[in-house]
């Protein structure tokens, strides 16, 4: 079976399966087949279930074109290793959960579960979810498939060079201040940041970050993204914060046109400066917008230094209070932690109001605009341990990265959703993403949008000249650490995880 299968809509596999066209157990094969010869060069892979995964393909195989069979039956996922997966080793990338094995899923990998789709693999990350690099030392640098001496980002880094090498058709992630649109730009992607809300963080993810972070999809076509969304959103009993239901499913507002918008186009941000590249990104989407029917004008987002102290109080502040043993953490997860102890309750109310004060400002200064585009980041791909030298020292880390993931944390803060589209090249033929924050809760509106931008460029064409390699070399051989850490089964340990850490 042809691997270009791992590439196609969901939905059309789904189609496939359920007309029995397609054979799950010949479909889950092809997707380890893959893994196995390709995944030696990029690291997006650190735990592989392949017995468990036939199994289920198994099982869906016999269910196949039955009455009342999932919509997704028998589509192969791999989940981000910050979300816990019953049976299935979760490491959130830290030493001291090297060999946790939970016995739960959270509440949206289970709505993904009951769909039908079938958990193959967990996806690498930064330690903790931290970073907008994924280069842990436990887990080891995972590399972006278009250019395999660069990152694909963070956190979700291992999820994005997955879905761009072609190794999977889905993909799950998380965003907390940038975490699915940053690995989207970095590897010509679409990501969303859903509704603060829309998605449960159900049964446990306390609300440790204000509310920042959200799980969503990362996907190649936006009709996947829409109906990834449809199946993981909704309320679960006692959810810190909610979204209202949709008017429709979001599958159905793809097919919709999203009339003529009025957006505000940002090419200016007071914590650095946009590449040239980068504003050229969203200069020329403007364009493209204006030629869809949209009016763009320039918009200016005024912001003060206290926007960004008052993020990086509650962010060292929700790492210091995550259930792992702080020793064991790497040096700069280790130092933002020693920060956060330091931060007084006052300190921290204090952060979190001051962030709600910049939210209410950001969303009535913006209340005028249907949506706001912007660069994704500030630059293109970083280098694979660009950022090492400033890892004993977190507070310049933190103002480094400030000038590298640009507008992203203001979505995470506002809980607006948000969206990276692959609209742009640089000089060397990386990605570069345009991002469009939409109005609060309308996930609906940028759904329909995404979809008539793709339909007008078709960036699902567009594939990483890396991914048509299976040779691993010397110098993208991965870690032993890592190495060891990808296996068939998962071995259990008695670790214990009493909530999920905080992640970008």
């Amino acid at each position: 079976m042809s691997a270009d299968l791992l590439t196609r809509p969901i939905r059309h596999l789904a189609d496939l399966i359920r007309r029995r066209r397609l054979s799950p157990v010949e479909l889950m094969e092809t997707c380890l087949e893959r893994i196995t010869a390709v995944d030696g060069r990029f690291n997006s892979i650190v735990t592989l279930d392949a017995d468990g995964a036939l199994a289920a393909a198994r099982r869906a195989q016999e269910a196949a074109g039955s009455r009342g069979a999932p919509p997704f039956l028998g589509v192969p996922l791999a989940v981000k290793d910050l979300a816990m997966t019953a049976g299935i080793r979760t490491t959130f990338g830290t030493a001291s959960l090297a060999n946790f094995v939970p016995d739960i899923d959270e509440e949206h990998v289970a709505r993904l579960r009951r769909a039908g789709f079938i958990i193959v693999a967990k996806t690498n990350v930064p330690e903790l979810g931290t970073l907008p690099i994924t280069e842990s030392r436990l887990l080891g640098p995972c590399r972006n498939p278009w250019d395999v001496q660069r990152t694909p980002g963070g956190s979700s880094g291992g999820a994005a060079a997955a879905l761009a090498a072609g190794l999977v058709p889905a993909v799950q992630g998380s965003d907390g201040g940038g975490s699915l649109r940053i690995p989207a730009a970095n590897c010509g992607l679409f990501g969303l940041k859903p509704t603060r809300g829309r998605v449960s963080s159900a049964p446990l993810g306390p609300d440790m970050v204000s509310g920042l972070s959200s799980p969503g999809p990362l996907t190649r076509d936006v009709t996947d993204a829409a109906a990834m969304l449809d199946v993981m959103r909704g309320y679960a009993l006692g959810d810190p914060h909610w979204a209202p239901d949709p008017a429709r499913p979001y599958a159905d507002e793809v097919t919709r046109e999203p009339g003529s918008l009025r957006c505000g186009l940002v090419t200016a941000w007071p914590y650095g400066t946009f590449d040239a590249e980068a504003i050229t990104a969203a200069e020329d989407a403007a364009r493209l917008l204006e030629s869809l029917g949209h009016r763009v004008e320039p918009l200016t987002l005024a912001l003060d230094s206290s926007f960004k102290d008052a993020f990086q109080i509650v962010w060292a502040a929700g790492l210091s209070a995550t259930p792992v043993p702080h020793d064991t953490l790497e040096p700069f997860n280790a130092g933002l932690a020693a920060i956060g102890r330091k931060i007084s309750a006052a300190g921290l109310l204090q952060a979190t109001a001051m962030l709600q004060l910049q939210s209410r400002a950001l969303i009535t200064a913006t209340a005028g605009y249907d949506a706001v585009v912007s660069p994704t980041l500030m630059r293109g791909p970083l280098r694979i341990g660009e950022l090492d030298h400033l890892a004993d020292d977190p507070a310049a880390m933190m103002e480094a990265l400030a000038g590298y993931v640009g507008l992203t944390p203001l979505a995470n803060v506002t809980g607006q959703p948000s969206m990276s589209l692959p609209l742009g090249s640089d000089s060397d033929g990386l990605p570069l993403g345009v991002m469009v924050t939409g109005r609060p809760a309308d996930e609906a509106t940028l759904l329909r949008l995404a979809a008539q931008a793709q339909a007008a460029v078709d960036w699902t064409s567009r594939r990483p000249p890396a991914t048509t390699s299976a040779t691993t070399t010397s110098a993208t051989t991965t870690s032993a650490t890592t190495t060891s850490a990808t296996t068939t089964s998962a071995t259990k340990e008695p670790a214990a995880c009493s909530s999920t850490p905080p992640s970008l």
